[in-house]
């Protein structure tokens, strides 16, 4: 890999992103010395300016962030980090620096909104007319989608097969609710068979 550390005395901005969830977690800075090091241990470690020293993160914490991957931007001036936190990764507490851990994407957006249906019973809501007919409806509906999105599998048209994929997902998401389980359960269920 080869750094330009040439532009900022010596220093490369270093974008710190959530290996499993994509979210950034942090901005810090590397010079030659701290990128090797953070290469060589697989632990991050920054070169401080405040305190003008390398500095692994989470050296007093114990909130190490284990490296995944390594990739440099097109100018080779910048690096993008992927990461395993150990915890949370801002000083104040939070567990980015960018805000908190619910900024996850979509998926997630669209869990909070089924769960805003349902807990402001909003009674024009497809959401919140299933969700009170109970679990076992629920159940069935997911099955039947389960069933149409495998019928799609079989042909050729990818647009049904994606609607169909879609629908699934969706009703999975109100049992999941049904089932007083979240999202980042099954997320997690799923990162622990990973390991």
């Amino acid at each position: 890999m080869n750094i330009n550390y040439s532009k900022n005395e010596g220093l490369v901005p270093v974008i710190i992103q959530d290996n499993r969830t994509l979210q950034v977690l942090m901005l810090g800075y590397m010079n030659e010395e701290a990128f090797e090091k953070t290469k060589n241990e697989g632990i991050v470690t920054f070169f401080s300016r405040s305190k003008n020293r390398l500095w692994t993160k989470g050296e007093e914490s114990g909130n190490f962030l284990t490296v995944k991957s390594i990739d440099i931007d097109c100018d080779q001036d910048t690096i993008l980090m992927k990461v395993i936190p150990k915890n949370i990764v801002c000083h104040t507490g939070s567990f980015s620096c960018f805000g908190d851990k619910d900024s996850k994407g979509f998926l997630y957006e669209l869990e909070g909104k089924i769960n805003q249906r349902i807990d402001n019973e909003v009674e024009d809501s497809y959401t919140y007319s299933l969700f009170q007919r109970g679990i076992n409806k629920v159940a069935q509906k997911v099955g039947e989608e389960a069933v149409e999105l495998v019928i799609e599998a079989k042909d050729n048209n990818d647009v049904l097969f994606k609607n169909e994929a879609a629908d699934l997902l969706y009703h999975y998401l109100i049992l999941l609710r049904a089932k007083t389980i979240s999202l980042e359960d099954i997320e997690e269920v799923l990162m622990n068979r990973n390991k």
